[in-house]
């Protein structure tokens, strides 16, 4: 598979991260409870996978039965994410809040990447890497203090 969609999915994926923490957080302040309006954003996920699967996919349930018991945690970080982000960008801001939490999570991933963990291959850390992860963080700084 070649770069292109890859590539077009994750960066609609980013628009939609982006898109999801003010619209949680409009949730959030309507109803007075960050809680409620991550749930609603569980909810109406879940409806749209539902119908993803049933339309598109509909693998046995089943196949699932030998899942390592860590798989299982995606949507406890998830809930965690979606949560956190929309209590935390209207007090940060929005650039801000994502900054922090992309730079959060290429540490983490750099650190998965190199040890190989959760079942990825290694993929060790170099000097360009960690410039890298040290220009993103740099820019969480930047746009925290502009």
């Amino acid at each position: 598979m070649s770069l292109g969609l890859p590539f077009i999915l994750i960066l609609l994926a980013g628009i939609g991260i982006a898109v999801q923490a003010p619209t949680n957080a409009a949730l959030a302040r309507t109803s007075g409870s960050v809680l409620l309006a991550a749930l609603v954003s569980f909810v109406v996920g879940t409806v749209v996978l539902l119908v993803a699967w049933t339309a598109l996919d509909r693998t046995a349930p089943a196949a699932l039965r030998g899942a390592p018991s860590w798989a299982w945690l995606g949507g406890f970080y998830g809930a965690g994410f979606v949560a956190a982000i929309a209590f935390a960008a209207p007090r940060l801001g929005l650039a801000t809040a994502l900054t922090i939490a992309i730079a959060s999570q290429l540490a983490t991933a750099l650190a998965l990447d190199h040890f190989g963990l959760l079942g990825l291959r290694t993929d060790p850390v170099t000097i360009p890497k960690l410039l890298g992860a040290a220009l993103v963080i740099a820019g969480a700084v930047l746009v925290r203090r502009g």
